[in-house]
This record gives C-alpha cells, sequence and structure tokens, in this order.
C-alpha cells in the first residue's frame, strides 16, 4: 500500500516547485547580493532591555537573513519568525511598507524559505522586539518541507542520518555542537598556555600502530602500496619528542575497525599529548586539571549533573589498582582469590568474558576488572599500575617489573583517558614489538605491528617522557549530558537504511 505520508510529501514537493518554477521567470531566483549586517542574538543582547518609546527615538535599523520558521499572514500584515546562527527573531511584514508586488510574493512563500529583510526595531503590543520590515526579499527557496515535530520521531536515528533537519529543529542539538566547538578550543587554549605546541600528523600509516585495534585499510595507487587510516597518532608523536619538540599535542581523528555501540563510532577524535621529562603521576595531575578547566569553560563549574546523576569535577581524582577497585565495589572477592590465575580463569569462564588460552595473571585481573568493576567508576578515578603484557609501549615499573607505570581514567563508567610514563628502551620496545607480532601470527587481530621505523627513531634517543590520550567525543558526552556518542559527533556512522 502506498505511503501516505510520502504521497503528501511528494504533492508539496511538487508545489514548491512549481512556485520556484516562478521565481525563476522572474529572473531574480537565488539572488547572491544580499549582505546581512545583523545576527539574532547581537540585536537581542544589544537591543533587549531598551523600551518601544527608546527603539522609536533611536530609529535602530538591522539588516537581518535567515529560515522562516512561524507564520502568520492577517491580510495586510504578517509576522513571521526567522532563525539565523544566532537563534530566533520576529518580522513584521506589512504591505504598506514592502510594497504590493513584494507582499503578495511574501505570501507565496513556505516555511523553510530563506529570506532577508531590512527594517526597524520595534515592540509589538506584546513587547516582542521585531523588526518592522521595510524591505524583504526571498533569497533561497526550500523544496522539502520541514517536519512538523522533528523530536517527536519514533526512530532517533533519524536525527544522525538527517543532522541538517535535527539542527534546524533542534535547539539543544545546535546548543549541544556549538558546546562542541567551545570545548575543544578550550582545550587548544589550556594546551597553548601549557608551552604545548600542536602539531599534525599523517592520518595515512604505512603500518597501523600506536594502540591495540583494528585498523582500515586502503591502497595508495601511484605508490601501489597498501596503508591503514591511523588508529592512534602516538608513534608520530614521540618521533617529534625525539627530533627536539618537547611538549606536543594534536587533536586527532583516529579509525578502528571495530564495532559501534552508543560509547563507540568507528571514526572519533582523541587529544594526545607528550611532554619530555614527565611521568604517569605528573600526567594525572594535569589531565585532571585540564577537564576541570573544560568543564569551567563550558559549564561555568567542575560541578554538574550527568544522566540524572551529580558528578564533581572539582573534587580530587581517586586513584586505586585494578585489584582495589575489584574489591572495593565488590568486597565478596578477596586479594587472594584476584591474585590467582586459576580462580580468575574458573570466575570468568562463567561469564561472557571468555578468557583466551595463555593470558597471564594482569590480563585475567584486566578482564575480571572490566566486567565486574569498570561500570562502578562513577566519579572520577583513576586506575592505575596496569599489567606490562598490555601495555606495550608503557614503561615498566621500577618497582615491580610485572606493572607499567600506566593509568586510565573512568568517569561515569566510562574510559575518558589513558596515558603512561613512555618506554624510550629501543630494545626494550623492540622485544616488545616481537611479542606483539607474535601474538598477532596466533591469531589476535587487534596485536601491534613491528615498527621499525619507530625502533630507529628511539635508537638516536627518546627523553624520558609522559603521554596521555583524552577521548573528546567521551568528554563532549560529560559536558552535554549526551548519553550517546552519536549525540555529540555531527555525522555518526550508520548502518545503511
Amino acid at each position: 500500500m502506498p505511503d501516505p505520508t510520502r504521497q503528501d510529501e511528494n504533492h508539496i514537493i511538487a508545489e514548491r516547485r512549481a512556485k520556484l518554477a516562478e521565481w525563476r521567470a522572474t529572473g531574480k531566483a537565488y539572488p547572491n547580493d544580499f549582505s546581512r549586517e545583523n545576527v539574532s542574538n547581537e540585536i537581542i543582547e544589544r537591543y533587549g532591555a531598551q523600551s518601544g518609546e527608546e527603539l522609536e527615538a533611536a530609529a535602530v535599523e538591522v539588516k537581518v537573513a535567515g529560515r522562516m520558521m512561524l507564520r502568520r499572514v492577517m491580510g495586510k500584515a504578517s509576522f513571521i519568525t526567522i532563525a539565523d546562527a544566532g537563534g530566533r527573531i520576529q518580522l513584521y511584514v506589512a504591505r504598506d511598507l514592502v510594497g504590493e508586488e513584494s507582499y503578495a510574493a511574501f505570501k507565496r512563500w513556505d516555511i523553510g524559505d530563506i529570506v532577508g529583510a531590512a527594517g526597524a526595531l520595534f515592540r509589538t503590543r506584546t513587547h516582542e522586539l521585531t523588526v518592522r520590515c521595510a524591505k524583504l526579499r526571498l533569497l533561497s527557496k526550500s523544496l522539502r518541507p520541514l517536519p512538523e515535530k522533528f523530536h517527536g520521531l519514533a526512530d532517533q536515528e533519524q536525527k544522525y542520518r538527517v543532522r541538517h533537519l535535527d539542527l534546524i529543529m533542534n535547539e539543544s542539538s545546535r546548543r549541544n555542537f556549538m558546546a562542541r566547538s567551545r570545548i575543544i578550543a578550550s582545550l587548544r587554549e589550556y594546551m597553548s598556555d601549557a608551552g604545548f605546541l600542536e602539531v599534525e600528523t599523517p592520518m595515512m600509516h604505512p603500518i597501523p600502530g600506536g594502540a591495540a585495534a583494528r585498523p582500515f585499510r586502503t591502497h595508495h595507487n601511484a605508490l601501489d602500496m597498501p596503508l591503514f587510516l591511523r588508529i592512534a597518532p602516538e608513534l608520530y608523536l614521540k618521533k617529534l619528542v625525539v627530533g627536539g619538540f618537547e611538549k606536543v599535542f594534536e587533536l586527532n581523528r583516529n579509525f578502528r575497525n571495530e564495532g559501534m555501540s552508543p560509547r563507540h563510532n568507528p571514526e572519533f577524535t582523541m587529544m594526545e599529548f607528550y611532554e619530555a621529562y614527565s611521568e604517569y603521576h605528573r600526567l594525572m595531575d594535569f589531565t585532571e586539571d585540564l577537564l576541570r578547566h573544560c568543564a569551567r569553560a563550558a559549564l561555568g563549574t567542575g560541578s554538574f549533573v550527568y544522566q540524572g546523576r551529580p558528578l564533581d569535577l572539582s573534587a580530587p581524582f581517586e586513584r586505586l589498582t585494578m585489584v582495589q577497585a575489584i574489591v572495593k565495589y565488590h568486597p565478596q572477592y578477596t586479594l587472594a582469590q584476584l591474585s590467582d590465575a586459576d580462580w580468575l580463569r574458573r570466575k570468568l569462564a562463567v561469564t561472557n568474558a571468555e578468557p583466551k588460552p595463555g593470558m597471564g595473571l594482569g590480563s585475567l585481573q584486566l578482564l575480571m576488572f572490566e566486567e565486574t568493576t569498570e561500570a562502578d567508576l562513577w566519579d572520577p578515578t583513576y586506575i592505575v599500575d596496569y599489567p606490562t603484557e598490555i601495555s606495550p609501549l608503557a614503561r615498566r615499573s621500577d618497582e615491580n617489573p610485572e606493572l607499567a607505570e600506566r593509568f586510565e581514567l573512568f568517569i561515569a563508567g566510562r574510559e575518558i583517558a589513558n596515558g603512561f610514563s613512555e618506554l624510550n628502551d629501543p630494545e626494550e620496545q623492540a622485544r616488545r614489538f616481537q611479542a606483539q607480532t607474535k601474538a598477532r601470527d596466533a591469531g589476535d587481530e587487534e596485536a601491534m605491528y613491528y615498527d621499525a621505523d619507530y625502533i630507529r627513531a628511539l635508537e638516536y634517543g627518546l627523553p624520558p617522557t609522559g603521554g596521555c590520550g583524552v577521548g573528546i567525543d567521551r568528554l563532549i558526552m560529560l559536558l552535554t549530558d549526551s548519553a550517546n556518542i552519536r549525540d555529540v559527533i555531527l555525522f555518526p556512522h550508520l548502518r545503511p537504511e
């Protein structure tokens, strides 16, 4: 049976195309000579406190443009509301002011059309700040009708599939993405003030490196060679530290050929930064203050509510080992049990974790932590001292070589940052890469490749260095109270309809 909604839409589109044909016949369609001078929020901020009498006396002339969102046609005079980048403002359109011809043309315009207007500010009888139009022009035709109740759509994914409509109709979405821009600007400001140099590194790599993840593959035709989309910029950034750039950062797009979820998108944004003569304790202090700065920039405070629960970034972040965290949130487990690899295998065998053969104690503890405790870490918590066997780029602890000087930051039950004291011993790094290669040959698709070029760079000498990566999309989720990563990525990847 034909979809009546689609039939109605097709009928509306046909009517609008006929109007466009009429407009084209005038020779004035899609003009490009209208220059907007004022934006709605600037007008309201500057003149919003003035009375009608003050506005009339000042004769404030403005020139605005935007999308027509509301219209009330009342014979010889009408009101419309237009939306621009700053918000919305009302226009008063009268036949006696704009002329018979312009007013007749205006009455055939549609919701969604882009219009430009010039006139003086005044206040209506209901005291609303309004532009009394002396001139009004159609600048662009909307051939498709806007949704009447866009946020009432049953299919939430439509917001992500047609983001342009979401931004037109949904003010909260516009606020989220404007907040994203401010947060990223505040990150850059903080890093620059701290003496870091912003750099750019390649997005196509001859071999994937810097993280354990499945890459996307592509091919360079002119060089006839395979390439991989970047899974992390880490190794290139550390080469820059070798070269003498002692404090560097990059806001980067990464690509990982993995599953999707409310917390995962195959293309995502991170900030990675590296500082020579630093180590992971110092990095934790720095990262903690960085996130507070972002919260203050976005919200004016370090304390806020996320998904109905309070979060406080202004208080000191807790620091626990994986085992300490498991015992804190699940006291039924003992330290002795969590230090027993056989016990962990038996316990994990009855869960969905499915421990792999040959996993060492550290990997089993991580699996237990992920299965039982990670989701419980609501307040900001650093999990520190990860097993060396799962940290191939991190420096071993001098006190316990089974552990790496590494941390992950969890907030609201999800990882926000990952950092460590960098492994700068080229021979030890070569051995770690060789172990990763063996794991890859054994079937681990996320294991790292052996990167001979990076080893050669280390052989020139990497100073003691600390490095950290911050998940920008997840941070913005927190600061915009967004439950799904797709709410903070303008064009997320989706399955085909």
